[in-house]
């Protein structure tokens, strides 16, 4: 068997083991492959750098949700997203008793319908400058783009960059985003 043969072999073996095939469309995000033929959970548990977010959908109960049909649009904050929010914030929402307050803000980062950051400009430029949406929270957020960086703006007036755009899923979409998107 020639090298070629037994690395085409490996290649095959290894995209098998994995769950699916690497596509053009396979995105990495914290360190895991994204596969578009996964659900938002199945691949959001993969990423070393999303351990919080999975932590605080668990505890919220949401799991079954995510990876249900959609399809979903999530922006999805980062550990080190997390990390900016005051001490102490992530460990008391977390707690059993505030599980409807960590179900507020995590719904709220999340928008019904799947859309692609070409969709989300879209929306801007025809809005001359700004698209508004509404979330699964009920809540808003605001969409504008600097230079060739897409922003969500929260009802509170916080902003988060897009830091990775169209991480495809099965059931929608995600777009990670570097801070904590909060309501009112």
């Amino acid at each position: 068997m020639t090298t070629s043969k037994i690395l085409a072999t490996a290649l095959v073996v290894f995209t098998m083991l994995m769950g699916g095939a690497v596509t053009a469309q396979t995105k990495m995000v914290g360190g895991a492959a994204m596969y578009p033929n996964k659900n938002i959970i199945e691949n959001a548990v993969n990423s070393k750098d999303h351990t919080t977010l999975v932590a605080a959908v668990k505890a919220a109960g949401l799991v079954e949700t995510l990876s249900g049909k959609g399809p979903f649009t999530v922006f999805a904050p980062t550990n080190a997203a997390f990390d900016k929010l005051p001490k102490g914030t992530v460990e008391t929402l977390l707690k059993p008793e505030n599980k409807k307050m960590l179900t507020t803000v995590l719904t709220y980062h999340v928008v019904a319908g799947k859309w692609s950051s070409a969709d989300i400009m879209a929306a801007i430029k025809k809005g001359k400058g700004s698209y508004e949406a509404t979330t699964v929270q009920g809540g808003k957020l605001w969409f504008k783009m600097d230079g060739k960086d897409l922003w969500v703006i929260d009802e509170k007036g916080g902003k988060a960059k897009v830091t990775i755009a169209d991480v495809n899923q099965s059931n929608g979409v995600i777009h990670v985003v570097d801070t904590v998107l909060m309501p009112k």
